[in-house]
Parts: structure tokens; sequence; C-alpha cells
């Protein structure tokens, strides 16, 4: 995990600033397509991802070294030949588990929150999932086994092949020529991210297009059809724990609710959005029918506001980087201290912009821990200590504050 972290304290910034300079352009050429809160989401939801990764929080079902042990053929050399047929099976299996995470209910729940942004930028790119707790990618590694790629080099070229997804979060970038007929361009990853009927589920392809063009997902983008984003039911939030489990929460209502004991069971492995015709009747949700009249989701603001979640958005990224940078010297305590400091601070201030009646009473509660728990670290320098400490004071006076000015639209509770 430490190589890891040393990898992403050079990505971060290097997503980080290309974000912001595709913010400058669209303000530039007045085609800006980020929302504050929005974008704090997507960035939010980022850290929430690589946090379970360093943590190592999932419970694997079948691992790779257990296949390649268990079928593979042949033993290829060391070579650039080895690295090419890893990548190419690396990138076979993301087509079979991206489309089973668009085909089946309990798999879309772990790939939901990539989709719920009803903006397309490079920021959006960066929402991941923390939902994907289960490990059973490797059954889809199995031409890799064969070849008896190694684990090691699989490890090695799986983060290089999610970064190579990044970059084609844009608007900005048109269709590519004979790109379009090789690789996943801006162009086609845009229809992929579309609510338009003609657009849903296709395009499921990560670096090679090759994979929709056999096997029937590929879907040009059509001058006539514009895309429109998000997911067909709205979350509705910018909390990305809420985003993660909400699909989870609400096939779990539906199960419960069903009076079939068939549909109890069916509901987990029927299509994306099947759901009982018993439980449609009983429990309405939100479902967007026209997409070119769909009312995005956002709240009025005022400047306190978002002074409160730039702030919190700076001590988040300061943790981020104090755990990074000192991964290999860091105790036990310490790491623990930065990713629930980060992770709960995220659950709080997405969830006072989002105006819930409950989201300050969590954060007063949070802050009160955070100012017990802080004092009684004795590993953190001096800098950290004050550093964490003014956070968490100030945070009570902002808090204090802020609840007196919740924004101007209540979306749950």
């Amino acid at each position: 995990m430490s190589t890891y972290a040393n990898v992403l304290t050079i990505a971060i910034p290097v997503f980080f600033f290309l974000v912001l300079v595709e913010i400058l352009y669209g303000l530039i050429s007045k085609k800006n397509y980020y929302n504050l809160m929005d974008t704090l989401s997507s960035l939010s939801s980022g850290i929430t991802n690589l946090l379970k990764d360093l943590l190592g929080i999932g419970i694997i079902i079948i691992s790779y070294p257990f296949i390649k042990k268990s079928i593979s053929i042949i033993e290829l050399n060391e070579s650039i030949l080895l690295y090419f047929i890893a990548f190419i099976c690396l990138d076979f299996a993301s087509y079979w588990n991206h489309r089973l995470n668009h085909s089946i209910n309990f798999f879309w729940n772990q790939h939901v929150i990539h989709h719920s942004s009803q903006e397309f930028n490079l920021a959006c790119g960066l929402r991941q999932s923390i939902s994907n707790l289960l490990g059973y990618g490797a059954i889809f590694l199995i031409p890799a086994a064969i070849f008896g790629v190694p684990h090691k080099v699989i490890s090695f070229l799986a983060p290089l092949h999610l970064f190579g997804q990044f970059w084609y979060h844009t608007k900005h970038i048109g269709k590519l020529g004979f790109l379009e007929y090789i690789f996943v361009t801006p162009s086609q990853h845009r229809v992929h991210h579309a609510i338009n009927t003609e657009y849903i589920d296709k395009n499921l392809s990560a670096i090679f297009c090759i994979w929709d063009r056999l096997f029937g997902t590929f879907q040009e983008e059509l001058e006539n059809v514009p895309c429109v984003y998000g997911t067909l039911k709205p979350v509705n939030t910018w909390n990305p724990f809420i985003i993660n489990f909400q699909h989870l929460w609400y096939l779990i209502v539906d199960a419960w609710h069903t009076r079939n004991f068939k549909n109890k069971i069916k509901i987990w492995f029927m299509p994306t959005g099947w759901r009982p015709d018993d439980v449609k009747a009983l429990i309405k949700r939100d479902k967007i029918i026209d997409v070119y009249n769909q009312k995005k989701y956002n709240i009025e603001y005022d400047n306190i506001h978002v002074f409160f979640a730039l702030f919190n958005f700076m001590y988040i990224n300061a943790a981020l980087w104090f755990l990074l940078t000192g991964y290999d010297e860091l105790g036990y305590n310490l790491k623990i201290f930065y990713s629930i400091f980060i992770l709960t601070t995220i659950f709080g201030f997405t969830s006072i912009m989002d105006s819930y009646k409950w989201a300050s009473y969590i954060e007063f509660l949070r802050l009160i821990m955070g100012i017990t728990f802080i004092n009684n670290i004795t590993e953190l320098e001096n800098f950290n200590f004050y550093f964490f400490n003014f956070y968490f004071m100030f945070s009570v006076f902002l808090t204090l504050t802020i609840s007196n000015y919740l924004p101007k639209e209540n979306k749950m509770g």
C-alpha cells in the first residue's frame, strides 16, 4: 500500500490541476460545466474511494492468484509482450465487470455514484465507489490467468488502467477522427453517461472501444440528440456516502415490503431498476420521464455556505496529504485518525450543504468527539496538533453560525 500512497501523491495533484484547468477554460470560453457542490461532491467521492483502497476495506470472494494457479496453461516471460497482453486482458475484464454493474440491480449499487452527477466534466470522472466491497472481479481475468500473467503485473497495471479513464470525462473535446475506432474517446463516454433513451447503457469499454463494437453495446454520439447526464432516478444529494448506498437501501426496502416471497429474492438479480409491481404502487420514487426537462438538484447558498464547504474541503485535502506523504512512517493510530477525520468531515459538510435537518446535530457531535480524540493522540507533531485543534474549535463556531443560515431548500428530513 505504501507504493500506492506514493503514486497518489503525484496523481492527485495532477488530477486536481487538470480539473482547475478545465474550470478556467470553461470560464474563459463561457462554456462552464461546473457547479460548486457537484464538484466538491465528486472530488470527495474520489477521496473516499482511495481511502477505502488504502485501508484495504473489502472482502475478497475470489482472488486472481487462486484463479491463475488453478487454470494457467502457459507462463509468459517478462517482456513488453507480457505487459501488452496483460493490459488487453485487464481492459477486457473491465468491460464485462462494467457491463455487469449496468445490468443487475445489486451490482448497480456499486457503480451508481459514478453516474450520479448531473454534470459531465473531469471532476465527475473522479466519482468512484466505496460500496464495491466484494472482490469478485478476478473472475473476469480468466484470459490473463490462462496466459499465466503474474499477479504483480496486474497489480502494477490496474492503477494505470484506472487513471487512463480520467481524461475523457469532458465536454470540451469533440470527435477524434480515426481514434474513435480504436480508443474510448470523450464523445463515446459522453454517450455512456447520458440518460437519453438512445444512449442508456451504451459504450461500456474503458480504454479500447473494440469491446463495445464486438459485443453490441456501441453507440455513436448523435448531433441531433444532445446528451443529458445523471441517473434516471436522481440521487438528490451531495453526500457521497448516501449516494453509495442509496440504491442498496431502496432494494432492501422494496424486498421487505413486497408480499411475494419470490420477488424478495428476485429483486436483487433482476435488470437495473426493476421493482415488484406491488411495491411500485405502494412506494413512489422520483424517476425522470422527460430527460430534456429534468430539474437538476440545486440548492441556493449564501456566501457563508460557500466558505463552509471550501474550508472543510481544504482541511480534507490537508489531512489526506499528511496521510499520503507520511504513510510509511505514520503509526496505526495516526493513519486511523487521518482516515476517520477525512471520512467524517466529508459526511458532515456535504450533509450540511444538503440542508438535512439532522445535519447540524451530527456535525456538533463529530466536532466534540474530534476535540476529545485529538487531545489524546500523543503522536501528533506540534504543527499538526494546532492545525487540527484550530479546525475543530473554529468549526464549532462556524457550525453554530451556519445553523442559523441553512440553505434555501431542504431535500430530505
